[in-house]
Parts: C-alpha cells; sequence; structure tokens
C-alpha cells in the first residue's frame, strides 16, 4: 500500500522521515530562539507549580471541565503583557490558525493572505473558495491592489506572519496602518516574532511600536521562544468570546497540558525579566553573521538558497559531518529548497562564526 508513491517520493529526493539526532551535534535547526528548551530549572519550576495544583491534566475542553486557574493565569498574563483586551490559550499554532480563519470569516467576508503565509492558513483557506484572496508576498501595495480588485460585501480581514518562517523576513509595518484605515480585522501569525523582535521581544506591533487597536488580533504559539507547547490568540473580548462560541479547534479539543502552560508561565516570568540582556545576545550573532557573510538577518531565521534538492541535502550532510545541524527544507514547505539556520543563542557566536565560515566556503559567498 502506497508503494509507488513513497518511491516517487524517494526519487524526488523529497523523502522525509522522523530521526533522533546525536546531542553532539550543534543546533541550528530547531525553533528554540532563546534556548530556553535546555534550561532544566524552568521545567523543575513548573513541576513544582503543577504540583500543587488539585489535577495535573485538563481533563476536557475548555468550555467543560478543562479551564483551570493556569490556564486563566497564563492568558491574563498574556493579555497584559501584551496590551490586549483578552486572550484564549489553545493546543497548537496550527489550531490557531484554523481558529481564526474557520470562524472569523462569515459568508460576505473576504480574507487577503499573505502568499507565503504558514501551511496552517493555506490549509484553513482551501475551504474558503472565493471568500480567500492571496497578495504577493510582504507587498503592501498588492494587498491593497486586491483589495480593489476583488472587494467584499461585508467585512476585510488580512492575515499576515510577524516574521516568516521560511524567509526570516519581517512583514512590513504598513499592513497596520492598511487594516486601520480600511477598518479591517488584522490577523498577525507571531509564532516565529515573539521572543525574537522588538524591544520587548513581543513580535511585529512591539517591533514597529504601534499600539493596539481593536481590530488587531495576534496568535502566537509557546513552543517556539517560549520552549514549551500550545498556543494562544489576543484580540478584543468580542472576539476572543465569539471564538470560543464558533471555533471548532477550541471547542472540540481537549484543554492545553497544564504542564506546558505551567513551563510556559516560568519561561515568560525569566524572558522579560532578562529580556535587555536575550537582545544583547541575538545582536551578538546578528553581528557575527554581518562580518562573515557581509549581511545582517532582520531575525534570528538565516536563509541559504539551493538551485536543487540533492545539492542542498549533500550540503545539510556535510554540515552534520562537521557536527552542525541546519534545516534542509524542500517542497511542499518552500518552492525552491533552502538550508534553514536558526541563530539560536543557545549556541555561542564562536559557533556562529565557525558555521558561517563553512557556509561561506561551501555558497562561495
Amino acid at each position: 500500500m502506497f508503494n509507488k508513491e513513497l518511491v516517487a517520493i524517494k526519487h524526488s529526493h523529497l523523502y522525509r522521515e522522523r530521526k533522533i539526532f546525536k546531542n553532539t551535534l550543534k543546533d541550528f535547526a530547531s525553533n528554540d530562539y532563546l534556548g530556553l528548551s535546555e534550561k532544566k530549572k524552568f521545567a523543575k519550576k513548573a513541576c513544582k507549580r503543577l504540583a500543587k495544583q488539585p489535577y495535573h491534566s485538563p481533563k476536557a475542553s475548555l468550555l467543560v471541565n478543562g479551564y483551570s486557574p493556569l490556564h486563566q493565569s497564563l492568558e491574563s498574563k498574556l493579555s497584559k503583557l501584551n496590551g490586549f483586551e483578552s486572550c484564549v490559550v489553545l493546543g497548537s499554532g496550527f489550531l490557531g490558525n484554523i481558529a481564526l480563519f474557520d470562524s472569523l470569516v462569515r459568508k460576505n467576508d473576504k480574507i487577503y493572505i499573505d502568499e507565503k503565509y504558514h501551511a496552517s492558513g493555506i490549509y484553513a483557506a482551501k475551504n474558503l473558495a472565493v471568500r480567500a484572496v492571496f497578495f504577493k508576498h510582504n507587498d503592501p501595495q498588492d494587498l491593497i491592489h486586491k483589495i480593489d480588485a476583488f472587494p467584499p460585501k461585508g467585512r476585510i480581514i488580512i492575515a499576515i506572519e510577524g516574521v516568516y518562517s521560511m524567509d526570516g523576513d519581517i512583514a512590513d509595518k504598513e499592513f497596520a496602518n492598511i487594516a486601520v484605515a480600511k477598518n479591517a480585522l488584522l490577523i498577525v501569525d507571531e509564532a516565529h516574532s515573539v521572543g525574537s523582535i522588538g524591544e520587548n521581544l513581543l513580535g511585529y506591533f512591539d517591533y514597529h511600536q504601534l499600539p493596539i487597536e481593536p481590530n488587531f488580533i495576534k496568535m502566537g504559539t509557546l513552543s517556539k521562544a517560549y520552549a514549551s507547547y500550545g498556543a494562544y490568540i489576543l484580540a478584543n473580548k468580542n472576539v476572543i468570546d465569539f471564538l470560543c462560541n464558533r471555533a471548532k479547534s477550541i471547542i472540540y479539543t481537549t484543554a492545553l497540558s497544564l504542564f506546558d502552560v505551567a513551563l510556559a508561565l516560568a519561561n515568560l516570568a525569566y524572558i522579560q525579566k532578562n529580556k535587555h540582556h536575550l537582545i544583547k545576545k541575538i545582536h551578538a550573532h546578528k553581528s557575527v553573521v554581518q562580518k562573515t557573510l557581509g549581511f545582517t538577518p532582520l531575525s534570528q531565521i538565516l536563509i541559504i538558497p539551493f538551485g536543487d534538492t540533492q545539492t542542498m541535502l549533500q550540503a545539510h550532510k556535510k554540515l552534520q559531518d562537521k557536527k552542525f545541524l541546519v534545516g534542509s527544507i524542500r517542497r511542499p514547505t518552500v518552492q525552491k529548497p533552502i538550508l534553514r539556520i536558526v541563530l539560536s543563542i543557545k549556541n555561542s557566536p564562536k559557533q556562529t562564526k565557525k558555521l558561517c565560515k563553512i557556509i561561506k566556503k561551501t555558497q562561495g559567498l
């Protein structure tokens, strides 16, 4: 069963498999932007907090009997920290985008989506048919053109990412201005921007120093810089209440693991207390890239493009042989194969410099 399909996938160098990589490799592949996944003290702190609770599993969905004081505490802290009125936590960023796209786009509405938006949004958009319109990547003028060319009878909804995970670029500030001017809902997927950009490491709105408007919606994950698991949606109270009553991925899934909530609370407190120190470390790695490769990455994501998949995989293997693990990304995630390097601050600038030198030699940069 599926033998022919698997053969075709392997022949195209697109075959993926689960692997456990050796701990001896320097990890430049994970979305562990701040290196907190290796901080055992926070896991222990979360366990202690969880042990004080009357139960240690969520037991049910948020809307039945799965909502706990830990969930409420995390939602309250995220709301206050980001300047939003309300928050709901849920199982993953994928479920978060499903909740937003599936619930907010009504019959006469249209959602205008960056063409490089995350796969979860693209997946949800397929069910919206003509109500979903794609605009050129990070191009505010094309967004305006698409709104004018395909105007909705109802509301305008715009969907962008704070930092694009497969490009490493940051969404233009103008998208927020367009949303305000058009009275449109603006969804910002902050999975890869929270904990990575902004004066307070809070992502797109923080980076561009934008005041939070009632029509702004922020979806973030706990599984990247926050080194836990799960996701959250921040918005005005009416939007959050509506999602809790209409979003299938909130209503029909078990509430987020209590350990993950406790771990996120511990990591969030650490990040905010030490944000200036963490920002200095992030800048140190970017400075190494600038000095070694001649350009400064906008985010902690560094992309090395390749002409074909086989050559990219060979480079990936060569880096492993030299004790460096980076991401090898190919179709359908990206149109052209890339090595995706995360400048996690758990690695030293010296290690980043060594990696950049190998890449420069390999790529002829």
